[in-house]
């Protein structure tokens, strides 16, 4: 049993070094789970009683360590403006509840092999990773932080199909690979025919080389259609845990058109500040009498076709309770929703607002918050709320005066790749990521968060400008290239002429399709399972 959990040890060591920021090592991912499948292959065949609780036990301690090591980070955040204790216990949603996920469908498969033959099993196993994949990116817990085509964010040069399938596509390459490498070294070690052992290396060589064969020529024959605009991002560098305290929100107002006026020209049609850039509630009916408004506008006069889309923590009053997340006010006797947002001002008085959709679990939502509202007390801890912020059910796109459409995505929403697209489907030409990454320090999450921009820009086939607080702010092309970025923790300035696009993608306009499907699979599946168990007892 010690060579199981060494295998199992192993697993997660490869996972975790050939996932982002670490470079060159991503197509290790394609055999890292071949040694788990090793040590789940050598309990199956032995004489072990209760086989299924050693599966899990192996299964949790790759995964686990595996999610730990990769989002460490979930903890310093969490510890700055909370006690260890309380860090650790909120911590743990992150750290356990995908590893549990991940061995669950581990274990599916392990029962799978108890009633039907090795290629539905498979099959099982693929559909129930595939289905915990979409589960966690839709449920009130949603992380999708840790999606095995994620992993694949560093080397984009190898997955230039990403167009067609989006991240799903990556996990769907990732399971077959290590499933068909498995059953390749099974094939040598047991002496199976020759015939066999030559079509599983050649299915499996095919597996592995086309994909990436594919995506190199993608890579190196794709070209943008000239179709250029000015866009200019900025990086204050102001301290998050300062902003919405001990600086006066004009002067950070103040700083950020300095350093935009410094590199802006005559013709920049796109100025990109961070998530909440302009700090302090603001109630939005009431901004254009705002100061922090008059001094953009008059920052903005001069660029004749200049527009600002920048982050703000804003508000809306009601009479009643409107809306599911409106609080009350008792001693006004009003209703109020709280937002992480970002308004789209343009040298008029026209505004847009657009309210962030997709909140972290915890920190901007209460997860399940009609059964857990006893833990509002322990979140409030953080960002300083004690009920959901208010969110919009879908994206809504900018569009400039000249007609240009630019996709508003707050920090977090980065990670769908689907949300994303519905943007796109809304006519956006570039993508701006607006976000405050200081909350995690200098740690891998920064710079993951900025690698996971780049799979957005491949899907959708357009340029991301990513305007981020403290760091990283870039440019990303078409084919998910990182052109310019800043240095983290200091201040800093972008200019770039990238290209619209207006094309739309086989993945935008058909999403994911493989996650919907898997998920179908995995249901029947687990009908399957759950009659096969019947019909054994």
């Amino acid at each position: 049993m010690k060579k199981n959990y060494q295998l199992a040890l192993l697993s997660a060591f490869l996972l975790w070094l050939a996932w982002p920021p670490i470079t060159f090592t991503a197509l290790i991912l394609l055999v890292a789970l071949v040694p788990l499948l090793q040590a789940a292959e050598n309990i199956i065949q032995s004489e072990e009683k209760k086989k299924g609780r050693l599966i899990w036990r192996i299964a949790i301690i790759c995964f686990f360590i595996w999610n730990t090591a990769c989002i460490y980070w979930v903890f310093n955040s969490l510890n700055a403006v909370m006690p260890a204790w309380l860090a650790i216990i909120i911590a743990q949603i992150p750290f356990c509840l995908g590893a549990v996920l991940m061995t669950l469908a581990f274990w599916l498969y392990y029962r799978l092999r108890r009633i039907t033959n090795k290629i539905w099993s498979y099959a099982g196993l693929i559909c129930f990773w595939i289905g915990y994949e979409y589960l966690h990116q839709t449920w009130d817990l949603a992380f999708p932080w840790m999606n095995l085509g994620n992993g694949f964010a560093e080397a984009h040069y190898l997955i230039q199909w990403y167009e067609y399938t989006g991240v799903y596509g990556g996990t769907l390459w990732i399971l077959l690979s290590n499933i068909l490498v498995f059953e390749t070294i099974l094939a040598v070690k047991s002496k199976s025919t020759k015939t066999k052992q030559i079509k599983l290396k050649i299915a499996t060589a095919a597996l592995v080389l086309i994909p990436i064969v594919c995506s190199i020529l993608i890579y190196v024959n794709y070209e943008e259609k000239a179709n250029p605009s000015n866009i200019v991002v900025v990086q204050p560098n102001i301290d998050p845990y300062e902003k919405f305290g001990k600086l006066a929100a004009s002067d950070q107002v103040a700083k950020l058109i300095k350093l935009s006026e410094s590199i802006g020209q005559t013709n920049t049609e796109f100025f990109v500040w961070p998530e909440t850039a302009i700090s302090r509630a603001t109630e939005e009916r009431s901004f254009r009498g705002d100061e922090k408004f008059i001094q953009i506008q008059e920052f903005l006069k001069n660029y004749k076709n200049g527009n600002l889309l920048t982050g703000i923590e804003s508000f809306a009053v009601y009479d009643t309770a409107r809306t599911e997340t409106a609080r009350y006010d008792s001693r006004s006797n009003i209703y109020y929703d709280v937002f992480n947002a970002a308004v789209f001002i343009e040298n008029s008085a026209k505004l847009q607002f657009y309210h962030k959709s997709k909140l972290v679990p915890g920190v901007e939502q209460t997860p399940f918050s009609n059964s857990m509202a006893f833990l509002k007390p322990a979140f409030a801890a953080f960002g300083g709320s004690s009920g959901s912020y208010g969110k919009q059910s879908e994206p809504s796109v900018f569009y400039s005066q000249s007609g240009i459409g630019s996709a508003p995505v707050i920090c977090y929403e980065s990670i769908w790749g689907e949300y994303v697209a519905d943007y796109i489907k809304k006519d956006a030409q570039f993508i701006a990521i607006i976000t405050n990454d200081g909350w995690w320090g200098n740690t891998s999450g920064k710079d993951q968060h900025l690698q996971y921009a780049k799979l957005r820009a491949i899907e959708t086939r357009r340029w991301v400008a990513r305007s981020a607080n403290t760091g990283i702010s870039a440019f990303i092309d078409q084919r998910g290239t990182i052109i310019q970025r800043t240095k983290w923790w200091m201040p800093g300035v972008l200019k770039q002429d990238i290209n619209l696009n207006e094309q739309i993608t086989f993945y935008v306009k058909h999403g994911d399709y493989i996650a919907k499907a898997g998920a179908i699979g995995s249901t029947l599946f687990a009908l399957f399972l759950m009659m096969g168990i019947f019909k054994y007892k």
